[in-house]
């Protein structure tokens, strides 16, 4: 089955879902020691969550990028997930989505929360033809991801590692064997109707 263009794919339970973020182990290590995020962490700016493992191994070079050598599995509540979503603005102007680019910035400014779709990545970390979410949170949505959505806080460096010394032997079907579950995230269309810029 061809995979639509946009699509929302992670792992996920009934009532959670994993998404990603990557932060120097000043920041790391304390959160995964005391399962929050430390006073160090800053509330008061824009923060970007990816339920897409390899779009996170993308964005941080497997755990090895200046700032972004501890990788994290935040689980959080689809609850709070879903508020994020439906509070979302695209983060570029899209022509049939937005009535015009003034309506879109004003829409923007407002917004707790913002959607950028970008390519999907393979093991090598090469783009696919299609996109994954990354979710933007600031002011409000910060405060309840920090405070109130997040379960579970996990330090999946390790894992990072050792899927990349798998592909770089060449070992593909062994590294995608360790790839967290990912599948499509069940979410009806009045979710994401703004968003599929």
């Amino acid at each position: 089955m061809e995979e639509p263009q946009r699509r929302i794919r992670a792992a996920h339970s009934e009532s959670t879902i994993i998404v990603y973020q990557a932060y120097s182990p000043e920041i790391g290590l304390p959160t995964v020691h005391d399962g929050r995020f430390p006073a160090a962490w800053k509330r008061d700016r824009m923060t970007w969550i990816k339920p897409s493992f390899l779009w996170m191994m993308y964005r941080c070079g497997w755990g090895t990028k200046a700032g972004q050598e501890t990788v994290l599995a935040v689980e959080i509540g689809r609850d709070g997930f879903e508020w994020a979503l439906r509070n979302a603005c695209l983060s570029s102007y899209a022509r049939g989505v937005h009535a015009d680019r003034t309506a879109w910035q004003r829409q923007l400014k407002r917004a707790p929360t913002r959607v950028q779709w970008d390519p999907e990545r393979d093991l090598r970390l090469q783009p696919l033809p299609y996109r994954s979410l990354q979710l933007g949170l600031s002011g409000e949505a910060v405060r309840r991801y920090a405070d109130e959505w997040t379960v579970a806080i996990r330090d999946v460096t390790p894992l990072a590692h050792e899927i990349q010394a798998l592909v770089n032997s060449g070992d593909l079907d062994s590294a995608a064997g360790l790839l967290p579950q990912e599948r499509p995230y069940p979410v009806g269309d009045e979710l994401l109707a703004h968003l599929r810029g």
